[in-house]
């Protein structure tokens, strides 16, 4: 069972959950793109969202700012935070657009609404769980692109209910979080997306639905 745990705080790392969106979403949305224009928005977003991050973390641990990907601290969450919520920004302005992909261009202002929720929170000396950030984001974008496409995804929705709780068992057992921390990350990951859903649901439904 530790093992699972251990692996549950890697494997549905917050890193990987801008990427893991755009998979699902370039995989089972009902209208068609040019697979090289797919392979070139999926290449970018993982350039933008995993390799930049990670050369960045690895400087930060070099200079001395942060001790591990966990970011465990407070003070360690300030610079990575503020430089993904201009990785986010640059997302959002030079590989999306809200005309092509609204549900994806949604799903990141989401994304940038809950970093920027999470780097304030650090001011205040807040930590709130950034596994449960991306999960709870994730599982909100997947149920609201089911709802906006009629799709019954039922294993995939419950395969992310499932990880996010292992997800946050994970982080209460490694004593990483406090309950009231899981439930804050939990809170900001979903509200967001919520709320972006509910633009896209309104404002773009029939430019999504007469390509299906």
């Amino acid at each position: 069972m530790k093992l699972i745990l251990k692996l549950a705080s890697y494997l549905f790392h917050p890193l990987w959950m801008p990427f893991a969106g755009s998979l699902f979403y370039f995989l089972f949305i009902p209208r068609y793109f040019p697979g090289e224009i797919i392979k070139a928005k999926l290449l970018a977003i993982a350039i933008i969202t995993i390799f930049i991050p990670v050369v960045f973390h690895f400087l930060l641990k070099n200079l001395g700012k942060v001790r591990n990907i966990f970011l465990e601290k407070v003070e360690e969450r300030k610079w990575p935070l503020f430089f993904f919520v201009l990785l986010s920004f640059m997302v959002l302005n030079q590989i999306l657009n809200i005309y092509n992909y609204p549900g994806l261009y949604y799903y990141f202002v989401g994304i940038l609404i809950s970093s920027v929720i999470t780097y304030i929170l650090t001011w205040f000396r807040i930590k709130p769980s950034l596994h449960m950030v991306g999960m709870a984001g994730l599982l909100m974008f997947v149920a609201g692109f089911c709802i906006y496409f009629r799709l019954y995804f039922i294993y995939t929705i419950s395969f992310l209910i499932i990880a996010t709780g292992l997800t946050a068992s994970s982080r209460l057992y490694y004593k990483a979080h406090s309950n009231w921390e899981i439930v804050l990350g939990l809170l900001t990951g979903l509200i967001p997306q919520l709320v972006v859903f509910n633009f896209w649901f309104t404002e773009y439904r029939m430019s999504d639905l007469f390509l299906r």
